[in-house]
């Protein structure tokens, strides 16, 4: 059984990429962080609770994109998958039959 030479693609993120994807919502948690330190009454709590909410509403987001995105991966697989067994009467991970 050989792998299709698709799937075994590697991904390689750019530094640019994972800082849009975690530094901003970490940044905006942070500054929260900050913000009601330095001003633990009036303006730091309100800062603190809109930074705060969202840099988690960035994050979030994020993660979902991530779950949607891997479904995709998923169907893509199986369709490849089928192919597989349309063309060699046998799943890819079964291999040949012994009979």
């Amino acid at each position: 059984m050989r792998e299709d030479p698709a799937s075994q693609q590697t991904t390689r993120t750019s530094p640019g990429l994972l800082f849009v994807r975690y530094g901003v919502g970490g940044v905006m948690l942070l500054a929260g962080i900050v913000m009601l330190i330095v001003s633990p009454s009036g303006l730091g709590t309100e800062g603190f609770g809109m930074a705060v909410g969202g840099g988690l509403a960035v994050l979030l987001l994020n993660l979902l994109y991530r779950v949607g995105v891997s479904g995709d991966r998923e169907r893509e697989q199986e369709e490849r998958a089928r192919e597989y067994f349309d063309e060699h009467g046998v799943w890819p991970d079964e291999g040949p039959s012994s009979g």
